[in-house]
């Protein structure tokens, strides 16, 4: 397939408007606090009827120091004894929602998130691994997918190899930015020789994948100090590029009240950035995944979408769309069956459920037959910029020019604006349309309307 894009700033400037990520459909915004612990063990019962695979997140929420931008659900501190009490909880949440699923399932996809995960001892991880590893059907030939999120400023060599150790085959590395002033102005300040050191211990211990993540848009960046950030990283080459749109929303996140506005670059100059991203990992040999991710031809992410069986939740893109995801820890957010789960969010509460033998569940959603239909939808174009009618009409017995009338009138205009072909056969986003893949999947959107505001803008 054609994985390319097309970079069209009048097409870009009309269409920039605010909307979800589609990490789920429907989004988080629509899980209720109607949903609690008994609904959820309904559904890990009918999920081990069905039987398959699992995936399990691990949110890991503290950090040694705030970075400006962040809109993470952490917690800020330099003391790691405090972390002891909520890995106490954790390890008793793993052994809680363990005894539920099946045994014989087994975990072909693992992720700790954060937070900074490597914030934890090697005892405390190997604590915590082990642990799970006891509840849950790790896997031990090395063909999982166990990723680990780490911020170099806290990682070395030695760290490295013990992560490899504990069964972790995938990485990705925080950085955001090397210019002074922008680290300075967001609060990461990150120097070249700790990230090039972690990337090349991870590839040293045979982590099967490297992941970057940047971030354009932050106070003080321009095309030029933002061009020279990528080209030192393209120069050592990592399998993954996570490029993100900083979305400044001081109101809803307390920490990003510290940047200053007048810094923040000018809607031309972030289209002027991402640009630039798109033409250099080009030249590089990247392709367009999608929703900000790039990666070599021959990365599994790469290879998936180019045969057909990419997939997308709540951690991002995956390989894995037949395991059910199982979230531990506070705020996590999980996909069991046909809901969608969420943990509570403050630790004193997360402490008493676990204490009194519940789950911590804050909230959830069940998806009817109409929400499954549109994450199909939704889901096919997010990840493969094509959708065939015939296979959603023979998987959900629908007509698809009945059922969806309005949205297909809705695309027409798209269609004349170059971004998409709309044909008898179904829909194929063209090179124009892949930047603005979210605002093709918002037609389809049923909560949107009364929602939007609560997103961030696409570009």
């Amino acid at each position: 397939m054609d994985q390319s894009i097309k970079f069209d700033v009048d097409l870009i400037n009309r269409y920039d408007k605010a909307g979800p990520r589609y990490t789920s459909y429907p989004t988080a915004l629509e899980l209720h606090e109607g949903f609690g612990d008994k609904e959820y063990r309904a559904h890990i019962a009918k999920s081990n009827a069905a039987g398959g695979p699992l995936s399990l997140y691990f949110h890991i929420p503290f950090c040694d120091t705030v970075c400006f931008y962040c809109a993470c659900n952490k917690i800020v501190t330099k003391n790691r004894k405090h972390a002891e009490p909520y890995l106490a909880n954790l390890c008793k949440e793993i052994a809680l929602q363990g005894a539920l699923f099946d045994s014989s399932r087994v975990v072909n996809q693992l992720h700790w998130g954060g937070g900074t995960p490597t914030f934890l001892s090697y005892e405390q991880m190997k604590t915590l691994m082990d642990v799970t590893r006891e509840h849950f059907h790790l896997r031990d030939d090395d063909q999982g997918e166990y990723s680990i999120e780490v911020d170099p400023r806290e990682t070395d060599d030695q760290t490295m190899k013990q992560l490899r150790e504990l069964g972790f085959n995938r990485v990705s590395l925080g950085l955001q930015d090397f210019d002074p002033a922008v680290q300075k102005a967001v609060n990461r300040v990150q120097s070249e020789e700790q990230t090039f050191s972690v990337l090349a211990a991870a590839r040293a211990e045979g982590f099967r994948s490297t992941n970057i993540d940047l971030i354009y848009g932050l106070p003080l960046q321009t095309v030029e100090t933002f061009a020279r950030t990528l080209d030192k990283i393209l120069a050592v080459a990592p399998d993954r590029f996570s490029i993100f749109n900083y979305a400044h929303m001081p109101a809803r996140f307390k920490t990003q009240r510290q940047i200053n506005d007048v810094e923040l670059p000018t809607p031309e100059v972030k289209l002027a950035i991402l640009q630039r991203v798109g033409q250099r990992l080009t030249e590089a040999g990247y392709v367009y995944i999608g929703m900000d991710h790039f990666a070599k031809p021959d990365d599994e992410l790469a290879v998936a979408q180019r045969e057909g069986h990419l997939y997308r939740n709540f951690q991002g893109y995956s390989t894995h769309s037949d395991c059910d995801l199982v979230g531990l820890g506070i705020t996590s957010i999980g996909r069991v069956g046909d809901a969608y789960i969420q943990n509570v969010k403050e630790l004193d509460e997360y402490d008493r459920l676990i204490n009194q033998g519940k789950l911590p569940v804050f909230k959830g959603v069940e998806l009817d037959d109409d929400d499954k239909l549109r994450r199909a939808v939704i889901t096919q174009l997010i990840c493969h910029f094509d959708l065939s009618f015939a296979v959603i009409e023979k998987q959900f017995s629908i007509n698809f020019a009945d059922y969806f009338v309005r949205e297909l009138q809705v695309l027409v205009p798209m269609q004349a604006d170059g971004l998409l072909v709309l044909s008898v056969e179904g829909i194929r986003v063209l090179s124009a349309g892949r930047l603005l893949i979210r605002n093709i999947c918002m037609v389809f959107d049923k909560y949107l309307a009364q929602k939007q505001q609560q997103f961030s803008k696409v570009i």
